[in-house]
């Protein structure tokens, strides 16, 4: 391959720049945290081999924060007419430049990256925008340059025999990118991406159900066996139950015991007593065990009242001539 008329130059920038890659150590893709979760970590591929698409489309865009796979999505698709693209994308002064190709394109080739993204600005090929940069493979060629007028980046792709002499025809440097010593740039699929996740989930879902259901067992054995293993003295708890139950039974029978009729007999007694010798009865109060009564008779009937019941006669006449008399019992 023929170098343009600063080739000098450019050889100078690869030297340094092959110092600048840690002494010729290459990034190779690694599994993410998708991977690990899904299990797939052990059949990720990591040493992808070089393949040149036969449809490649490339283009900018401007950079908005958190956007990034959705945008490059959305314009690989239009580009490519399908939904189903696989691209590859890099960000830099504030623009995001991507190539991009149909799925169907990289059917026989799964495993594979584009040389031609290593060389995307701020990945490990690009120095700056008046680099051409070159790749073939199989007779076929792609060219990677920004239009010095309007700084679009445009991408060539084609026969080797059309695309080169156009190339070397450019007033521009431009550089043969190599794939064994280019940072590998994998390519990127949002369906595949978004199948890895939910497998990722999934199992995560049944990893995260088997741990709850297992530490429900160990909880429920300890228990089983804590009940089990407990030392039962239940001796003291049926005297305190014994002793319970008698208490009740006589605070229920002492409650049962009441006074109630004998009073109301009582009552009654002297009501008739005393009705026989036109009195009345006016008080009749039960403290703790005995009773005291106060009763209005007429004088002349004092004596015949003593013989029947016993009581006492308090000072002093009621306004009607009766005298006041009082009984205990």
């Amino acid at each position: 391959m023929a170098l343009g008329k600063q080739d000098s130059d450019t050889l100078g920038k690869r030297r340094s720049g092959e110092g600048k890659r840690n002494a010729g150590i290459r990034k190779r893709p690694a599994p993410g945290m998708a991977d690990y979760l899904a299990g797939e970590n052990e059949d990720f591929v990591d040493d992808l081999y070089p393949y040149l698409p036969q449809e490649l489309v490339g283009g900018s865009l401007p950079h908005i924060p958190g956007t990034e796979e959705e945008a490059v999505w959305n314009a690989a698709s239009q580009a490519c007419s399908t939904e189903k693209v696989h691209y590859c994308y890099s960000i830099d002064a504030g623009r995001i430049y991507y190539l991009a190709c149909p799925s169907s394109a990289l059917a026989s080739n799964p495993n594979s990256w584009c040389p031609l993204a290593a060389a995307l600005p701020g990945n490990s090929e690009y120095w700056d925008q008046e680099t051409v940069y070159l790749y073939e493979q199989e007779g076929l060629a792609s060219a990677l340059r920004w239009d010095p007028d309007t700084h679009r980046m445009q991408v060539f792709l084609g026969a080797s025999r059309t695309i080169l002499p156009r190339v070397q025809s450019m007033d521009a440097n431009f550089v043969t990118i190599n794939p064994e010593i280019a940072d590998i740039v994998s390519w990127k699929n949002r369906t595949l991406k978004t199948e890895k996740l939910a497998r990722a989930t999934a199992k995560t879902l049944v990893f995260m159900g088997v741990s709850v259901a297992l530490v429900a067992a160990l909880i429920l054995m300890f228990s089983y066996a804590s009940v089990n293993m407990l030392e039962r003295d239940l001796e003291e708890v049926k005297l305190q139950t014994a002793l319970s139950s008698q208490q009740l039974v006589k605070d229920a029978n002492n409650a049962m015991q009441s006074d109630t009729i004998a009073h109301m007999v009582r009552i009654q007694f002297l009501l008739d007593t005393l009705a026989k010798v036109e009195g009345t009865l006016v008080r009749y109060e039960v403290k703790g065990r005995g009773v005291e009564w106060e009763a209005l008779i007429a004088p002349a009937y004092t004596q015949t009242l003593q013989e029947k019941i016993r009581f006492k006669v308090t000072e002093g006449k009621e306004k009607d001539g009766r005298i006041r008399i009082k009984g205990t019992s």
